[in-house]
């Protein structure tokens, strides 16, 4: 039911997408998405945690602690492409969820900035990066990934903007803090 509730949120919408769309679609009976999730919420709240746990594993996959900042934000980009649609709505419309929703994305948020600045801070002390506060390098980093996802429909109006953007996007940002 997780995967369906991610595809229809992505199609969608998160906010407008109603649990019957997605019993509907999932083949089930609109009950039985409350006999697992108490409340709409809780289903958000696990979906999110879900893609939360598939991007970071994905992550952890990809990367160790000897990676350098490229690899990390190539995996980045590589895990986000797989739920590009659904990231998308959920940067959009993250303003909008409940609270505990929010909790949650912003503990996905963290999880990837600990791994970006692991391997920023391992090149800025050796020399091959700019010294830059860590969180510049994060929220620059993001901003430049939210910035073309929410503008998709301009960059790319028929895929993934991911897809289409990534060489790209990495090799200007990696530009942009390399000495």
């Amino acid at each position: 039911m997780i995967e369906i509730a991610i595809k229809q949120f992505g199609e969608n919408g998160i906010i407008t997408t109603p649990t019957a769309d997605i019993a509907k679609a999932a083949k089930v009976s609109h009950g039985t998405v409350f006999a697992h999730f108490s409340t709409q919420e809780e289903l958000l709240i696990s979906v999110i945690e879900e893609f939360g746990n598939r991007i970071t594993q994905r992550l952890h996959e990809l990367v160790d602690t000897n990676s350098s900042l490229f690899e990390v934000l190539e995996a980045h980009i590589e895990g986000l492409i797989e739920f590009e649609p659904f990231y998308t709505r959920l940067i959009i419309e993250r303003r909008l969820l409940p609270e505990s929703v929010c909790n949650t994305y912003i503990m996905i948020q963290s999880t990837i900035s600990f791994h970006i600045s692991i391997a920023a801070e391992k090149e800025i002390k050796q020399g091959t990066i700019r010294k830059v506060p860590i969180h510049l390098i994060y929220n620059t980093w993001i901003g430049l990934i939210h910035y073309y996802i929410t503008n998709g429909d301009l960059f790319s109006p028929n895929g993934s903007v991911l897809k289409q953007y990534r060489h790209e996007l990495l090799q200007h940002y990696i530009n942009l803090i390399t000495k």
